[in-house]
């Protein structure tokens, strides 16, 4: 059920749908991988143009929200960076810091409870799995293919429930 006095929801991804991670993915290239040094490092990430304009856009529109898979311990950088980068203000939705299941699963479980009364109008994420799972489920879904691959990052993201 859907409450029609609310906006629809624009649900975003952060890593690699708008902001670039390329510049720290050679800290999972390594092992053991070193996650603080990755997580440290996403301040400093620039921001992916057709992502940050597809969010400002859906915004005229929609509700802007956003659903990472990065742990809780860095919402005051992810927060300060959404700021810098001129994204509109939204709620952010992030892993609990031991929460280890891939980010399928994660954003999914969040996704359905959000669809319980809100229209989700769309999820934009770069995460294939993420986006199959999801067009599954009946969402709309726009993948963002506009940053470069990273095995290691998919890795991350599938296996390890990291990011």
């Amino acid at each position: 059920m859907t409450d029609s006095n609310s906006r629809p929801l624009a649900v975003f991804d952060l890593d690699n749908t708008l902001a670039d991670t390329a510049h720290r993915q050679h800290f999972l290239e390594v092992r053991p991988k070193d996650w603080a040094a990755f997580f440290a490092a996403a301040p400093a990430d620039p921001p992916l143009a057709e992502g940050i304009a597809l969010a400002v856009r859906s915004a005229r529109e929609c509700e802007v929200l956003y659903l990472t898979g990065r742990p809780e311990r860095c919402r005051r950088d992810t927060l300060e960076w959404l700021a810098a980068h001129g994204l509109p203000e939204g709620r952010v939705y992030m892993r609990g810091n031991a929460d280890r299941r891939p980010a399928r699963f994660t954003k999914l479980e969040i996704l359905r409870r959000l669809a319980q009364d809100r229209e989700i109008r769309v999820l934009v994420d770069d995460d294939e799995l993420v986006c199959d799972d999801a067009e599954r489920a009946g969402f709309t879904v726009v993948r963002a293919r506009w940053a470069a691959k990273s095995a290691a990052l998919q890795e991350a993201q599938e296996r390890e429930g990291r990011t």
